[in-house]
């Protein structure tokens, strides 16, 4: 889209506060001289999702999606990515110059990347904490760098089943662990955790000496309990600002067109956290 025309994009999802996405975007267009193009954050939820939609204008660009939004978007959209198809969520709309409504995911590949910038590139097994909606692009990014097995580590048969399921769909062979057994996990070459705040905190005191990578999803509070102790041990440690500044890296190229300025991205996110924690 031309630079000289106003241009506007959104993140939408509900809670929306606490998004770091604004930082991240205003600073790429910053750098990339985009003084016309804005962004700005809606607390949409998903009965209010579709009259958002149908209310915009030509001016818009995009809109980023996070939860509870990103499986409502997809009936409203024109097409859909074989990457969100997959996991059947959507964080990534752009809207064509004809208005056409196009989908995309770009968690997986912003979760590949983030692996690839600390080295990860294969791995012969890996390990999931949780199975949640993190889960299922865990497990579609790991159908990309994973060569053997990985073991989801649940609470419960109704979400054992639901990785089992989503294993068969992305070619992953994935095995079912209960969650007692978590500490076994930590012995994985590639641990992800997808878990909520808190919930691996108890597992801090059981990392090897010689951990492999973890990565996990949280950004706040940073570092989690788990992810300062396998740092302590001398082990690799992917955090959830490295995931969100490389999903959102795709997010403005597909928007913008212009390669995204991922180091003034990143220290802009660092940036926006520091302050809401008042370092």
């Amino acid at each position: 889209m031309p630079s000289n025309e106003a241009h506007r994009a959104a993140v939408l999802g509900s809670p929306i506060a606490h998004s770091l996405s604004p930082a991240l975007h205003r600073a790429a267009y910053a750098e990339l001289g985009l003084e016309n193009w804005s962004y700005e954050r809606f607390d949409v939820d998903e009965a209010a999702l579709p009259g958002f939609v149908e209310g915009l204008d030509s001016s818009w660009a995009g809109l980023s999606l996070t939860m509870p939004l990103k499986r409502a978007i997809i009936p409203l959209l024109d097409s859909v990515s074989d990457t969100a198809a997959s996991v059947e969520a959507v964080n990534t709309v752009v809207f064509t110059e004809d208005g056409r409504r196009l989908g995309d995911n770009t968690d997986i590949p912003g979760m590949v990347a983030a692996l690839h910038e600390r080295g990860v590139e294969k791995v012969e097994s890996a390990a999931v904490l949780g199975a949640g909606a993190t889960a299922s692009s865990a497990l579609a990014a790991l159908s990309v760098i994973c060569t053997g097995p990985v073991t989801a580590y649940v609470r419960s048969a109704a979400r054992a089943d639901e990785m089992r399921g989503w294993g068969e769909r992305l070619g992953v062979d994935v095995r079912i662990a209960d969650w007692a057994e978590a500490t076994e996990a930590l012995r994985a070459p590639l641990v992800i955790a997808t878990t909520p705040a808190g919930t691996t905190d108890t597992l801090a005191d059981a990392v090897p000496t010689a951990p492999g990578t973890l990565f996990d999803v949280l950004y706040e509070p940073w570092p989690t309990a788990l992810a300062a102790r396998w740092s302590a041990a001398g082990g690799a440690v992917v955090g959830g600002l490295d995931l969100l500044v490389h999903q959102a890296v795709l997010q403005v190229e597909q928007m913008t067109g212009r390669d995204a300025p991922l180091a003034v991205m990143r220290a802009a996110g660092e940036q926006a956290l520091a302050a809401r924690e008042g370092r």
